[in-house]
């Protein structure tokens, strides 16, 4: 009799029977010989004594599913659950329960494929359009996408964005130098590889000399200030550059939208959305645009038409941008979205309204007033939203302690500086705990940051947004998309594809625990060794599964890991001294990621032919090989393949 307390015997659907079904229907007897049929024996490891791959042998024993959530329970206990007001764009948020438990802890909603197929996926492309009218709407531009993987990402491809739209006038972008640190540093690294310049200033200034195709700067910027940067994007637009503008959703409910001053492009994220802050992610970055440059945004957008009986339906629009047909000529590798956070924050934003949002935004503007008011001529900006940057001499270190010892955590910007940031959480005992922490004690009236609410313009205003307010009238409305879609709570999911999993209830369960979602991706070491504990255990065991020597948990999608993969490869062979090591052979039948991630680390796509059945054909490869051996730089090659297949000549191909 097996054992059903394991992991595996509760989330691996056939049983003895079945499997056994299914072998005879094949015409094999055993696992084991399926599998000698479908794997080279020339890749096959010599199994250790005790029956397993070597490597595997180091890894912990296998635990039950009360064991594993005993264990997650212990690191998440080991952690300290602060009062985050670190912001640098990641906030504390209240995710409503109605959206928590019909959203994040419904198996229709998170195991539920990728909305390829539009005939199964017609509730969750209704919601994702909500997400893209909610981002279009508070942006003040025409189009969203249906999301991005993360707030710096989604600027790396307003970056390219714009400079495909350029057509090769310029190939300097200009980055304002209140651009949140992690934006730049993403920026630096994904521009290197297409040969971008990037030239930081304080824009503040204007545009620095020379040719730019494009302008990027922060709305508020890191530093909490909040800039009109109307007459920038004038410049920009006299001498021909575009202008992209990282936008804070909730502060565009009180701040003139980026559309209405004449920004092209507007991007960042939707995590204060009821979205946790994770320790970093996963969140739902957005990126906007005016309609003129549709076609040029990357990744999926959900349109309507209307079916033969005249009755609309959702489907994905204008897919031959995308990677799947374009290739490497594709506007980008993203290859899906962040869809099940998309549709929380959309959801959120659907059962605040409008004036749910503006009071929201309102109240953490008032926080942010009462601290700057206390601090008088300490303030650097007297422009703000809900951040504001505090001068103090020499005391930065003495002040980051003192609010630590409240339990809350500040940002040190430097020896001179600390920053506060206000959220949906904040409240007045917060705000008190600061003013001690920096020494002061009362507040007085706010001196300028009111001067930020300048939106006069609507937003919101579709049903979807003004319907479903209440809990009961939420929960009907999910229930109703939910019913639309093909989720495996109903069936299995005949697609395969390297998206699909079971995402198990005692998987997903700890992921809503305060421990752990509560957690900024810049608080202290000391708050967060149970996090940093998992997280290097996790890296252990897929060095030991995998063989190799490092893995990186930092890329959020296959396609953002193949791309770190061709980065790494690009910078081994600069340090052999062959930097023009640029070509990259990939198999005709290889995903459409595969060349778009190799057209965006900046390399040339050489395709390799394959037979019918899919495999690579080895004499056209040692041809390819031999006609660009001086420059040949990378094979990228999926195994199995595209086909599910396992090729025979696998270790010859890589030879």
């Amino acid at each position: 009799m097996s054992d059903q307390s394991t992991f595996a015997a509760r989330h691996i659907g056939p049983d003895g029977e079945a499997v056994a079904a299914m072998l005879a229907v094949i015409g094999v007897d055993s696992l084991d010989e399926l599998a000698a049929k479908a794997l080279p024996a020339g890749i096959l490891d010599r199994l250790t004594d005790g029956g397993v791959a070597p490597g595997l042998d180091r890894l912990p024993p296998p635990a039950t599913e009360t064991e594993s959530l005993a264990e997650l329970r212990a690191l998440a206990e080991a952690n300290t659950v602060a009062v985050s007001m670190i912001g640098q764009g990641y906030y504390d948020t209240l995710t409503p329960p109605v959206l928590l438990r019909n959203i994040m802890e419904n198996p229709a909603w998170y195991t539920a494929y990728t909305p390829y197929q539009p005939e199964i996926s017609q509730g969750r492309l209704e919601a994702l359009l909500n997400f893209q009218t909610m981002v279009a709407d508070l942006t003040g531009l025409e189009v969203a996408n249906a999301s991005m993987l993360d707030e710096g990402t989604a600027a790396a491809e307003a970056m390219t964005l714009m400079h495909r739209a350029a057509r090769g006038k310029a190939n300097r972008l200009a980055v304002d130098a209140d651009v949140f640190a992690q934006t730049a540093a993403i920026l630096a690294t994904r521009a290197k590889p297409l040969g971008i310049e990037i030239v930081t200033a304080d824009l503040r200034d204007g545009l620095p000399d020379g040719d730019f195709f494009g302008v990027i700067a922060q709305l508020p910027g890191a530093s909490g200030r909040v800039t009109d940067w109307t007459g920038l994007v004038e410049q920009a637009h006299d001498r021909g550059a575009l202008v992209a503008l990282g936008a804070d959703l909730l502060a565009m409910t009180l701040i003139t939208p980026p559309g209405e001053i004449g920004a092209d492009v507007a991007f960042g994220t939707t995590q204060r959305f009821g979205v946790p802050m994770g320790f970093g992610g996963p969140h739902a970055g957005y990126l906007s645009v005016h309609a003129n440059h549709a076609r040029q945004l990357p990744g999926r957008l959900v349109g309507v038409s209307l079916d033969v009986d005249g009755t609309p339906a959702y489907r994905l629009a204008l897919q031959t941008r995308e990677q799947h047909i374009r290739r490497d000529k594709a506007t980008s590798n993203i290859c899906t979205a962040q869809v099940l956070l998309a549709v929380l924050a959309a959801m959120y934003a659907s059962y605040h309204g409008a004036e749910g949002l503006t009071a929201i935004a309102r109240r953490v503007h008032s926080h942010a007033e009462g601290i700057a008011a206390a601090l008088g001529d300490a303030l650097v900006h007297d422009t703000y939203f809900d951040t504001v940057l505090a001068r103090v001499p020499g005391r930065a270190a003495e002040v980051i302690a003192a609010a630590k010892a409240h339990g809350i955590n500040l940002w040190r910007v430097d020896d001179d500086h600390v920053s506060v940031a206000c959220d949906e959480v904040t409240t007045d005992e917060h705000v008190a705990a600061v003013l001690e922490a920096f020494g002061l004690h009362t507040t007085g009236q706010a001196g300028g940051g009111a001067g930020i609410i300048t939106r006069t313009s609507e937003f919101l205003t579709h049903p979807a947004f003004t319907q479903y307010r209440t809990e009961t009238a939420m929960m009907r409305y999910l229930r109703a998309l939910a019913d639309k879609d093909i989720a495996l709570d109903r069936s299995m999911i005949p697609l395969g594809s390297c998206t699909m999993k079971l995402n198990a209830a005692a998987e997903m369960e700890p992921i809503t625990w305060p421990e752990f979602a509560r957690q900024h991706p810049f608080a202290p070491a000391s708050d967060t060794p149970g996090l940093r504990r998992l997280i290097a255990d996790l890296e252990t065991w897929l060095v030991q599964i995998t063989g190799y020597d490092a893995v990186s948990l930092q890329p959020n999608a296959g396609s953002q890991g193949e791309y770190a993969g061709l980065l790494a490869i690009h910078d081994y062979h600069a340090s052999r001294g062959e930097p023009h090591r640029d070509i990259c052979l990939i198999p005709s039948s290889a995903h459409g990621t595969n060349a778009a991630s190799a057209a965006l680390a900046g390399m040339r796509v050489v395709v390799v032919a394959c037979h019918t059945n899919g495999d690579v054909d080895l004499d056209d490869l040692r041809a390819k090989v031999g006609e660009h051996r001086d420059r040949l730089s990378t094979l990228m090659i999926t195994y199995p393949s595209t086909h599910g297949v396992y090729e025979h000549d696998i270790a010859e191909i890589c030879a």
